[in-house]
Protein backbone atom coordinates (compact mmCIF):
# COMPACT_ATOMS: atom_id res chain seq x y z
CA UNK A 1 0.00 0.00 0.00
CA UNK A 2 1.30 3.51 -0.88
CA UNK A 3 0.29 6.03 1.55
CA UNK A 4 0.93 9.86 -0.34
CA UNK A 5 0.47 13.08 1.62
CA UNK A 6 -1.54 15.27 -0.69
CA UNK A 7 -0.12 18.85 -1.21
CA UNK A 8 -3.40 20.51 -0.51
CA UNK A 9 -3.09 18.96 3.15
CA UNK A 10 0.52 19.90 4.10
CA UNK A 11 -0.29 22.62 6.43
CA UNK A 12 -2.99 20.75 8.82
CA UNK A 13 -0.26 17.32 8.72
CA UNK A 14 2.59 18.94 10.04
CA UNK A 15 0.26 19.98 12.92
CA UNK A 16 -1.14 16.22 13.10
CA UNK A 17 2.11 15.36 13.02
CA UNK A 18 3.64 17.37 15.57
CA UNK A 19 0.56 17.05 17.89
CA UNK A 20 1.44 12.89 17.80
CA UNK A 21 4.19 13.84 19.94
CA UNK A 22 4.38 14.07 23.91
CA UNK A 23 5.82 17.62 24.64
CA UNK A 24 8.23 15.68 26.62
CA UNK A 25 10.17 14.32 23.50
CA UNK A 26 10.07 17.48 21.58
CA UNK A 27 12.88 18.31 24.06
CA UNK A 28 14.12 15.09 25.35
CA UNK A 29 17.88 14.44 25.41
CA UNK A 30 20.11 10.87 24.44
CA UNK A 31 23.17 10.20 26.00
CA UNK A 32 24.92 6.56 24.76
CA UNK A 33 25.50 5.41 28.26
CA UNK A 34 22.11 5.44 28.74
CA UNK A 35 21.20 2.45 26.91
CA UNK A 36 21.70 -1.26 28.22
CA UNK A 37 24.62 -2.98 27.46
CA UNK A 38 25.95 -0.04 24.75
CA UNK A 39 29.65 -0.54 23.67
CA UNK A 40 31.90 -0.24 20.87
CA UNK A 41 33.78 -2.45 18.99
CA UNK A 42 36.07 -3.35 16.22
CA UNK A 43 35.39 -6.36 13.54
CA UNK A 44 38.11 -7.26 11.26
CA UNK A 45 37.84 -9.01 8.08
CA UNK A 46 40.51 -11.11 7.40
CA UNK A 47 40.21 -10.10 3.20
CA UNK A 48 37.43 -8.22 1.38
CA UNK A 49 37.36 -8.24 -2.36
CA UNK A 50 35.87 -4.85 -3.57
CA UNK A 51 33.39 -4.94 -6.76
CA UNK A 52 36.06 -4.01 -8.23
CA UNK A 53 38.08 -6.95 -7.94
CA UNK A 54 40.51 -5.41 -5.51
CA UNK A 55 41.34 -7.09 -2.17
CA UNK A 56 42.59 -5.37 0.96
CA UNK A 57 43.53 -7.45 3.77
CA UNK A 58 42.65 -6.92 7.31
CA UNK A 59 39.48 -4.39 7.03
CA UNK A 60 38.36 -2.68 9.58
CA UNK A 61 34.48 -1.93 10.58
CA UNK A 62 34.27 -0.02 13.43
CA UNK A 63 30.67 -0.70 15.37
CA UNK A 64 28.48 -0.07 18.01
CA UNK A 65 25.57 -1.87 19.80
CA UNK A 66 23.52 -1.42 22.26
CA UNK A 67 20.53 -3.74 23.84
CA UNK A 68 21.09 -7.42 24.65
CA UNK A 69 21.93 -9.85 21.66
CA UNK A 70 19.07 -12.49 22.44
CA UNK A 71 16.61 -9.82 21.63
CA UNK A 72 15.83 -8.93 18.04
CA UNK A 73 18.20 -7.41 15.64
CA UNK A 74 17.67 -3.85 14.08
CA UNK A 75 20.22 -2.65 11.71
CA UNK A 76 20.36 1.27 11.84
CA UNK A 77 22.81 2.83 8.99
CA UNK A 78 24.30 6.72 8.95
CA UNK A 79 24.65 9.03 6.01
CA UNK A 80 27.04 10.04 3.79
CA UNK A 81 30.77 10.84 5.94
CA UNK A 82 28.37 10.48 9.05
CA UNK A 83 28.88 7.58 11.39
CA UNK A 84 27.30 5.54 13.13
CA UNK A 85 27.58 7.74 16.30
CA UNK A 86 24.37 9.65 14.57
CA UNK A 87 22.63 6.71 15.55
CA UNK A 88 22.78 7.46 19.05
CA UNK A 89 22.68 11.42 18.92
CA UNK A 90 19.89 13.24 20.88
CA UNK A 91 18.12 13.94 17.92
CA UNK A 92 17.85 10.69 16.15
CA UNK A 93 17.75 8.53 19.75
CA UNK A 94 16.28 10.63 22.19
CA UNK A 95 13.24 9.83 20.70
CA UNK A 96 13.46 6.16 19.22
CA UNK A 97 15.91 4.66 21.69
CA UNK A 98 14.59 5.02 25.10
CA UNK A 99 12.00 3.22 27.11
CA UNK A 100 8.90 2.52 25.60
CA UNK A 101 10.13 4.22 22.65
CA UNK A 102 10.03 2.29 19.01
CA UNK A 103 13.18 1.21 19.27
CA UNK A 104 13.54 0.67 22.83
CA UNK A 105 17.40 -0.27 23.40
CA UNK A 106 15.77 -2.83 26.25
CA UNK A 107 13.64 -4.68 23.97
CA UNK A 108 16.28 -4.45 20.79
CA UNK A 109 19.32 -5.16 19.74
CA UNK A 110 20.81 -2.66 18.30
CA UNK A 111 23.61 -2.46 15.78
CA UNK A 112 25.07 0.84 14.52
CA UNK A 113 28.40 0.40 12.18
CA UNK A 114 30.24 3.29 10.78
CA UNK A 115 30.10 2.75 6.88
CA UNK A 116 33.46 1.27 5.10
CA UNK A 117 35.29 5.05 4.51
CA UNK A 118 34.14 6.85 7.30
CA UNK A 119 34.21 7.36 11.04
CA UNK A 120 36.64 4.61 12.84
CA UNK A 121 36.08 1.97 9.87
CA UNK A 122 38.48 1.36 7.48
CA UNK A 123 39.20 4.36 4.98
CA UNK A 124 41.86 5.96 2.74
CA UNK A 125 43.24 8.68 5.13
CA UNK A 126 44.42 5.49 7.02
CA UNK A 127 47.48 5.37 4.90
CA UNK A 128 46.40 4.69 1.57
CA UNK A 129 45.23 7.54 0.30
CA UNK A 130 43.93 7.69 -3.32
CA UNK A 131 45.66 4.50 -2.90
CA UNK A 132 42.80 2.85 -1.36
CA UNK A 133 40.36 0.46 -3.11
CA UNK A 134 37.30 2.49 -5.05
CA UNK A 135 34.40 1.44 -2.91
CA UNK A 136 30.95 1.60 -4.08
CA UNK A 137 27.38 1.15 -1.92
CA UNK A 138 27.14 -2.62 -2.82
CA UNK A 139 30.72 -2.90 -0.85
CA UNK A 140 29.60 -0.97 2.10
CA UNK A 141 26.43 -3.36 2.26
CA UNK A 142 28.53 -6.46 1.80
CA UNK A 143 30.92 -5.25 4.45
CA UNK A 144 27.43 -4.56 6.77
CA UNK A 145 26.51 -8.28 6.08
CA UNK A 146 29.66 -9.82 7.10
CA UNK A 147 29.90 -7.52 10.30
CA UNK A 148 26.28 -8.92 11.20
CA UNK A 149 26.80 -12.57 10.25
CA UNK A 150 29.99 -13.18 10.72
CA UNK A 151 31.12 -10.82 13.74
CA UNK A 152 28.10 -11.27 15.46
CA UNK A 153 26.67 -13.82 14.58
CA UNK A 154 23.35 -12.65 13.37
CA UNK A 155 21.08 -15.16 11.31
CA UNK A 156 18.04 -12.26 11.39
CA UNK A 157 17.16 -8.74 11.61
CA UNK A 158 13.74 -7.69 12.71
CA UNK A 159 14.30 -4.11 10.75
CA UNK A 160 16.86 -2.36 8.66
CA UNK A 161 16.70 1.45 8.81
CA UNK A 162 18.70 4.34 7.29
CA UNK A 163 19.14 7.51 6.65
CA UNK A 164 20.09 8.89 3.22
CA UNK A 165 23.01 7.41 2.37
CA UNK A 166 21.62 4.29 4.63
CA UNK A 167 18.41 4.91 3.51
CA UNK A 168 19.92 3.88 0.32
CA UNK A 169 22.10 1.14 1.33
CA UNK A 170 18.28 -0.02 3.05
CA UNK A 171 16.86 -0.31 -0.21
CA UNK A 172 20.01 -2.91 -1.53
CA UNK A 173 19.79 -5.00 1.90
CA UNK A 174 15.96 -5.67 0.69
CA UNK A 175 17.37 -6.49 -2.80
CA UNK A 176 20.68 -8.61 -1.73
CA UNK A 177 19.60 -10.23 1.56
CA UNK A 178 15.15 -10.10 1.03
CA UNK A 179 15.08 -12.92 3.80
CA UNK A 180 17.42 -11.72 5.69
CA UNK A 181 15.05 -9.21 7.35
CA UNK A 182 11.41 -8.37 8.65
CA UNK A 183 10.96 -4.69 7.45
CA UNK A 184 12.97 -1.97 5.30
CA UNK A 185 12.81 2.04 6.75
CA UNK A 186 14.69 3.46 4.16
CA UNK A 187 14.92 7.63 4.85
CA UNK A 188 16.23 10.68 2.95
CA UNK A 189 16.37 7.99 -0.10
CA UNK A 190 15.10 6.96 -3.64
CA UNK A 191 15.80 3.42 -5.09
CA UNK A 192 15.79 5.37 -8.38
CA UNK A 193 19.52 5.48 -10.23
CA UNK A 194 21.46 8.46 -8.80
CA UNK A 195 21.30 11.54 -10.73
CA UNK A 196 19.58 14.45 -11.65
CA UNK A 197 20.18 17.33 -9.19
CA UNK A 198 21.28 15.23 -6.77
CA UNK A 199 24.29 13.70 -8.77
CA UNK A 200 25.37 16.57 -10.41
CA UNK A 201 26.09 18.78 -7.03
CA UNK A 202 27.85 15.75 -5.51
CA UNK A 203 29.75 15.60 -8.78
CA UNK A 204 30.79 19.31 -8.51
CA UNK A 205 31.35 18.84 -4.90
CA UNK A 206 34.07 16.11 -5.74
CA UNK A 207 35.18 18.48 -8.91
CA UNK A 208 35.72 21.33 -6.47
CA UNK A 209 38.40 19.41 -4.43
CA UNK A 210 39.85 17.37 -7.37
CA UNK A 211 40.53 20.64 -9.83
CA UNK A 212 42.53 22.42 -6.33
CA UNK A 213 45.96 22.45 -7.07
CA UNK A 214 46.63 22.04 -3.62
CA UNK A 215 44.66 18.71 -3.49
CA UNK A 216 47.97 17.13 -5.71
CA UNK A 217 46.66 14.23 -6.69
CA UNK A 218 45.81 13.29 -3.43
CA UNK A 219 49.10 13.89 -2.02
CA UNK A 220 48.57 16.81 -0.01
CA UNK A 221 50.01 17.55 3.06
CA UNK A 222 47.34 19.96 4.30
CA UNK A 223 44.04 20.11 3.87
CA UNK A 224 42.97 21.68 0.14
CA UNK A 225 41.18 24.99 0.77
CA UNK A 226 38.40 24.13 -1.29
CA UNK A 227 37.54 21.21 0.77
CA UNK A 228 36.13 23.87 3.20
CA UNK A 229 34.70 25.61 0.30
CA UNK A 230 32.91 22.89 -1.17
CA UNK A 231 31.38 21.41 2.05
CA UNK A 232 29.54 24.47 2.78
CA UNK A 233 28.03 25.28 -0.35
CA UNK A 234 26.98 21.78 -0.97
CA UNK A 235 25.46 21.42 2.41
CA UNK A 236 23.59 24.73 1.78
CA UNK A 237 22.39 24.00 -1.86
CA UNK A 238 20.92 20.58 -1.03
CA UNK A 239 19.75 20.56 3.01
CA UNK A 240 18.12 22.66 5.25
CA UNK A 241 14.87 23.31 4.10
CA UNK A 242 13.39 26.40 1.99
CA UNK A 243 11.54 27.14 4.22
CA UNK A 244 13.90 26.49 7.54
CA UNK A 245 16.01 28.69 5.74
CA UNK A 246 13.98 31.67 5.25
CA UNK A 247 12.84 31.37 9.62
CA UNK A 248 16.58 31.43 10.04
CA UNK A 249 17.82 34.14 7.57
CA UNK A 250 15.30 36.38 6.60
CA UNK A 251 17.78 38.99 6.58
CA UNK A 252 21.36 39.49 4.63
CA UNK A 253 23.05 40.19 8.01
CA UNK A 254 21.36 36.87 9.31
CA UNK A 255 22.63 34.55 6.08
CA UNK A 256 26.17 36.35 6.18
CA UNK A 257 26.17 35.03 9.82
CA UNK A 258 24.92 31.22 9.14
CA UNK A 259 27.40 31.43 5.93
CA UNK A 260 30.53 32.51 8.09
CA UNK A 261 30.07 30.68 10.67
CA UNK A 262 30.36 27.32 9.06
CA UNK A 263 33.08 28.67 7.16
CA UNK A 264 35.04 29.79 10.47
CA UNK A 265 34.22 26.21 11.86
CA UNK A 266 37.05 23.42 12.14
CA UNK A 267 37.84 21.20 9.28
CA UNK A 268 37.75 17.85 10.73
CA UNK A 269 37.29 16.23 7.58
CA UNK A 270 40.25 14.57 5.04
CA UNK A 271 39.88 15.40 1.41
CA UNK A 272 40.74 12.08 0.22
CA UNK A 273 38.15 10.42 2.86
CA UNK A 274 35.56 13.23 1.36
CA UNK A 275 36.13 11.95 -2.43
CA UNK A 276 35.88 8.62 -1.51
CA UNK A 277 32.70 9.05 0.56
CA UNK A 278 30.49 10.82 -2.38
CA UNK A 279 32.06 9.42 -5.62
CA UNK A 280 31.07 5.87 -3.70
CA UNK A 281 26.98 6.66 -4.80
CA UNK A 282 27.69 7.28 -8.61
CA UNK A 283 26.69 3.81 -9.30
CA UNK A 284 23.79 3.93 -7.46
CA UNK A 285 20.55 2.25 -8.69
CA UNK A 286 17.98 -0.23 -6.96
CA UNK A 287 15.48 0.35 -9.39
CA UNK A 288 16.58 -2.96 -11.72
CA UNK A 289 16.32 -5.41 -8.65
CA UNK A 290 13.45 -3.45 -6.51
CA UNK A 291 10.78 -6.85 -7.12
CA UNK A 292 13.49 -8.71 -5.21
CA UNK A 293 12.10 -6.98 -1.96
CA UNK A 294 9.91 -9.01 -0.06
CA UNK A 295 9.29 -7.70 3.05
CA UNK A 296 7.18 -4.27 4.30
CA UNK A 297 8.77 -0.97 3.29
CA UNK A 298 7.84 2.25 5.17
CA UNK A 299 9.70 4.86 3.26
CA UNK A 300 9.92 8.18 4.93
CA UNK A 301 11.01 11.26 2.95
CA UNK A 302 10.10 14.97 3.48
CA UNK A 303 8.16 17.47 1.03
CA UNK A 304 11.28 19.92 1.22
CA UNK A 305 14.01 17.13 0.36
CA UNK A 306 16.59 19.13 -1.60
CA UNK A 307 18.16 15.80 -2.91
CA UNK A 308 14.81 14.01 -3.35
CA UNK A 309 12.25 16.29 -4.64
CA UNK A 310 8.44 14.34 -4.78
CA UNK A 311 7.43 16.48 -6.92
CA UNK A 312 8.87 14.78 -9.76
CA UNK A 313 6.61 11.38 -8.95
CA UNK A 314 9.79 9.35 -9.31
CA UNK A 315 9.78 7.81 -5.73
CA UNK A 316 5.63 6.89 -5.65
CA UNK A 317 6.10 5.18 -9.16
CA UNK A 318 9.28 3.67 -7.98
CA UNK A 319 6.68 2.01 -4.87
CA UNK A 320 3.92 1.05 -7.08
CA UNK A 321 6.39 -2.12 -7.83
CA UNK A 322 6.39 -3.44 -4.59
CA UNK A 323 3.83 -5.44 -2.92
CA UNK A 324 3.65 -4.21 0.75
CA UNK A 325 4.76 -0.15 0.61
CA UNK A 326 4.06 3.10 2.36
CA UNK A 327 5.00 6.31 2.13
CA UNK A 328 5.01 9.01 4.66
CA UNK A 329 6.23 11.83 3.19
CA UNK A 330 6.60 14.82 5.93
CA UNK A 331 5.19 18.00 5.21
CA UNK A 332 8.21 21.45 4.94
CA UNK A 333 7.72 23.53 7.56
CA UNK A 334 10.23 26.10 9.34
CA UNK A 335 10.85 23.15 11.60
CA UNK A 336 12.00 20.91 9.11
CA UNK A 337 15.56 20.69 7.48
CA UNK A 338 15.19 19.97 4.01
CA UNK A 339 17.41 16.79 3.56
CA UNK A 340 18.44 16.79 6.94
CA UNK A 341 14.58 16.47 8.12
CA UNK A 342 14.87 12.75 9.03
CA UNK A 343 17.71 12.89 11.50
CA UNK A 344 15.27 14.46 13.86
CA UNK A 345 12.71 11.17 14.77
CA UNK A 346 10.34 13.40 16.05
CA UNK A 347 8.46 13.60 12.65
CA UNK A 348 7.87 10.00 12.66
CA UNK A 349 9.03 8.14 15.91
CA UNK A 350 5.24 7.39 15.92
CA UNK A 351 4.87 6.10 12.41
CA UNK A 352 7.88 3.69 12.74
CA UNK A 353 6.55 1.60 16.34
CA UNK A 354 3.48 1.13 14.19
CA UNK A 355 5.04 0.08 11.42
CA UNK A 356 7.40 -2.45 13.66
CA UNK A 357 3.85 -3.88 14.91
CA UNK A 358 2.33 -5.07 11.73
CA UNK A 359 5.66 -6.85 11.12
CA UNK A 360 4.65 -10.77 10.29
CA UNK A 361 7.68 -12.43 12.76
CA UNK A 362 9.72 -14.48 10.87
Amino acid sequence: MIRRLASGFIARLSLSLLSLLPSALLCSTANAADYPGYRQADWIAPSFTFHTGETLNNLKLHYATAGDPANPAVLLLHGTYRSGADMVGKDFAGEMLGAGQALDASKYFLIMPDAIGVGKSSKPSDGLRAKFPQYNYADMVLAQYRLVTEGLGIKHLRLVMGNSMGGMQTWMWGEMYPTMMDGLVPMASQPIEMASRNWMMRRMLVESIKQDPAWNGGNYTTQPPSLRLANTMFGIATAGGTLAYQSLAPTRAQADKIVDDRLNAPVTADANDFIYQWGSSADFNAMPNLARIQVPVLAINSADDERNPPETGTMVAALKQLKNAELLLIPASAETRGHGTTSFSKFYARQVGAFLKTLPQR
